[in-house]
């Protein structure tokens, strides 16, 4: 009987060996450093028996003199589509037992094909790290032609086509350098599994080998490194802790830029009134309070995902709903450096800006800016440019916007709080104008104050003075501003204003572009 059982005896057989790795010495020295392999990590994060591989083949190996598999190495990356909580998505990882995650041949080509795969589907991409790039080595086929043809697409244009299009969530899991790395930092999201993972440019041994610095990969690369300086947005406490806010995040977003975010039934209701809200700002103009007990009681209770708590401190941002309907949440928090704007402040904030503006998620900023960073240390990090870009940011979204001037709002940095068409409501603690009173007295009254009587006397009053005429009601009578509210009001007022602009993000759909920055 003539038919083709051989053939696919063989097919079920490579596979079989491919998947054949738990008594592999690569899985053991994974499961001892306490970490899960890759094809864990995808069913830990994916909906229940959703994850189906695309090219479980690829990989090489020997046969007899039948062509019956001997041996198989697969591709040393995963790839796939599964679903979370219901919704489709791509997901890829390097395979860290083989090889140490450096690609082999078919696992580069299967790496590249990750954002091809959720271009074409319009749907997210979730890499899951653990891995180096290329080796002196090469990927291990001797026989190959060297270098890729003049006229081959560059590499890389694909994962900025895939930031312009689907939401983009990238976990470290362990090492990453080289390629992986750079694929890390190229998303929406990046988080760090701890103790475990580490970004890299490169390893300690080529650090150390080209320029005698000898370092771990935690001290070149770990959390405490990346997570301060913006590499890495999110650190989690365990691999389950990364795909538990990957999940939470991609929660908030559409499946794509030709879609809205997902409007969800929210157990909380809209007219919540918050008495604490109407004593939460000290009437001491100088004491301190907590931003987050401010977002706690105006959003949806038990909504608010944090981007970036440990960059850019003196600004909050996340996301969050309201009355059911995702938004972007940009705060400041006066408990660092005052909440004035800093370099990386504003390269947090303009980043955020425009990841809202890519997914039509309205903006809510709850301002409390004293100006831009002042000192030598901020003139040193550049800060005006920094600061200008998030500024012309804001001035080009297109997305709803409003603003809820908490307290101060100075300076020129001030205008990175409002969009192109803000609506503007104030609480009655809030102060605006060009400068705040203490410095602005000191500047303008200099000659004055030091020639009175009681110096520290006439500051006093002359503060008291003119923080009177940066009162928000003057503005609101003059109608340079939408309403003065009650505080407690907030959260109603607010979901008023996302049921009137909700109709017209459908106006907004499509891929967005940026103009040129400073």
């Amino acid at each position: 009987m003539n038919d083709w059982h051989t053939e696919i005896k063989r097919i079920t057989q490579i596979q079989e060996l491919a998947h054949q790795r738990g008594d592999d010495p690569g899985v053991k020295r994974q499961h001892e450093k306490g970490r899960l392999t890759v094809r864990e990590r995808i069913a830990l994060l994916l909906d229940t028996e959703t994850f189906q591989e695309i090219g479980p083949n690829a990989g090489s190996g020997e046969t007899d003199e039948q062509g019956n598999p001997i041996s198989f190495t697969p591709a040393n990356f995963v790839l796939g589509f599964g679903k979370i909580d219901g919704n489709r998505c791509v997901v890829a990882g390097e395979d860290f037992t083989v090889r140490g995650g450096s690609p082999n041949a078919a696992g580069l080509r299967k790496s590249i094909y990750a954002e091809h795969l959720a271009l074409q589907y319009k749907v997210p991409l979730i890499r899951l790290h653990e891995g180096g790039g290329g080796s002196v080595g090469g990927t291990g086929n001797t026989n190959s032609t060297v270098g890729t043809p003049l006229y081959e697409t560059h590499r890389f244009k694909v994962v900025a086509q895939a930031m312009a299009a689907v939401p983009v969530v990238t976990t470290a899991l362990g090492p990453v350098a080289g390629l992986p790395a750079a694929r890390l930092v190229a998303a929406h999201l990046s988080i760090m599994s701890e103790p475990n993972g580490q970004v890299l440019i490169a390893g300690p041994a080529v650090v150390e080998r080209a320029l005698g610095e000898k370092k771990t990969k935690e001290e070149l690369g770990g959390s405490q490194v990346h997570t301060k300086n913006g590499v890495i947005d999110n650190s989690a406490t365990s691999e389950k802790d990364a795909f538990r806010q990957t999940r939470q995040f991609l929660s908030y977003l559409p499946q794509n830029v030709w879609e809205l975010p997902p409007v969800k039934a929210s157990e909380d209701n809209p007219e919540r009134s918050e008495e604490s809200l109407r004593s939460i700002i000290p009437t001491e103009r100088r004491r301190l309070y907590d931003m987050y007990k401010v977002l706690s009681a105006v959003l949806d209770q038990n909504t608010f995902f944090e981007i970036g708590p440990n960059f850019g401190r003196g600004q909050i941002t996340g996301l969050a709903r309201l009355n059911g309907i995702p938004i972007g949440v940009w705060a400041n928090n006066c408990r660092y450096l005052a909440g004035s704007m800093t370099a990386s402040g504003a390269r947090k904030a303009r980043r955020f800006i425009e990841f809202c503006e890519t997914f039509h998620l309205p903006i809510v900023c709850f301002v409390d800016e004293p100006g831009f960073m002042i000192g030598s240390a901020a003139e040193k990090e550049g800060t005006i440019r920094d600061g200008t870009a998030a500024v012309l940011a804001a001035a080009c979204s297109t997305v709803p916007w409003a603003s809820v001037v908490i307290r101060r709002s100075f300076g020129v940095a001030q205008a990175a709080h409002y969009g192109a068409d803000p609506y503007v409501i104030a609480w009655p603690s809030a102060e605006m104008g060009a400068l705040p009173v203490e410095g602005g007295v000191a500047v303008a009254y200099h000659k004055e104050i030091a020639a009175a009587a009681d110096p520290d006397a006439k500051r006093k009053e002359l503060e008291e003075q003119l923080a009177r005429t940066q009162t928000p009601m003057p503005r609101a009578q003059s109608f340079s501003m939408h309403d003065v509210v009650d505080p407690a009001k907030t959260r109603l007022t607010l979901c008023d204003w996302l049921e009137w602009v909700e109709p017209t993000l459908k106006n907004l759909l499509g891929p967005t572009s940026f103009t040129l920055r400073p």
